[in-house]
């Protein structure tokens, strides 16, 4: 049951536990930073106009990539 949990899922796309959960806080940090500039934007247009799209796109490009285990790359 431990194996399945923890490890199962990184050995399947040929990461480390370490890696895996490196990737994933970066990714998961990415998406709260793009979605608190989303809400930024929500009430000043003129601030963060094309934020999200372009961590969205990274995010896209990183994940599809399988380059996520690196921290992704945070340009505001």
């Amino acid at each position: 049951m431990f194996d399945r949990l923890f490890h199962d899922h990184p050995r399947s796309i040929g990461m480390s536990y370490g890696e895996h959960g490196k990737g994933a806080a970066a990714i998961g940090l990415a998406m709260i930073v793009g979605g608190v500039a989303c809400l930024v934007h929500a009430a000043v247009p003129g601030l963060f106009k094309d934020t999200a799209s372009r961590m969205l796109g990274k995010l896209h490009r990183d994940t599809t990539s399988r380059s996520a285990r690196h921290f992704p790359d945070f340009e505001i």
